[in-house]
């Protein structure tokens, strides 16, 4: 019953613009990709998991970039509390990986393939996507970081 009901609401909600999931971001959203950018990463991870290439969710993507994995970490700019995730930028800028984020964790659940949002996912690298991934690449490594 409940999960019939947040199906209509979630069917009844009106999709949000770029400009108006700004007003949902949190203080610690910086880097944050562009439109344009975003609507890239969205195409890339989309392509990535058809390959079965990402990684998805705060525990999982923690535990692979400890283990040394490479990729792009794209992280929502409206999680709440940022508690949850907010140790994942630093671990990110320890090992050199790049990261930005995305205005919404409910789009970026949906790139990825799954009904539920997600705070996190790391992108891998593949020969299948490797164009539309080095683009990614280099416009991330073009964001400025935060001081």
């Amino acid at each position: 019953m409940a999960r019939e009901k947040e199906a209509e609401a979630a069917e009844a909600a009106p999709e949000l613009s770029y400009r108006e999931q700004l007003g949902h971001l949190n203080p610690i959203a910086q880097p944050l990709a562009s439109r344009k950018l975003t609507r890239k990463l969205y195409k890339c991870i989309r392509k990535a998991a058809k390959q079965k290439q990402i990684r998805r969710g705060v525990k999982e993507v923690q535990k692979f970039i400890n283990k040394g994995e490479k990729g792009i970490a794209v992280l929502a700019g409206d999680t709440l509390p940022i508690d949850v995730y907010c140790h994942i930028p630093i671990m990110c800028e320890d090992r050199n990986l790049p990261y930005a984020y995305v205005p919404s964790k409910s789009d970026l659940g949906a790139a990825a393939g799954s009904k539920r949002p997600t705070c996190v996912i790391l992108i891998k690298p593949h020969e299948e996507y490797q164009e539309a991934y080095d683009e990614c690449l280099e416009d991330v490594e073009a964001l400025p970081l935060p001081l």
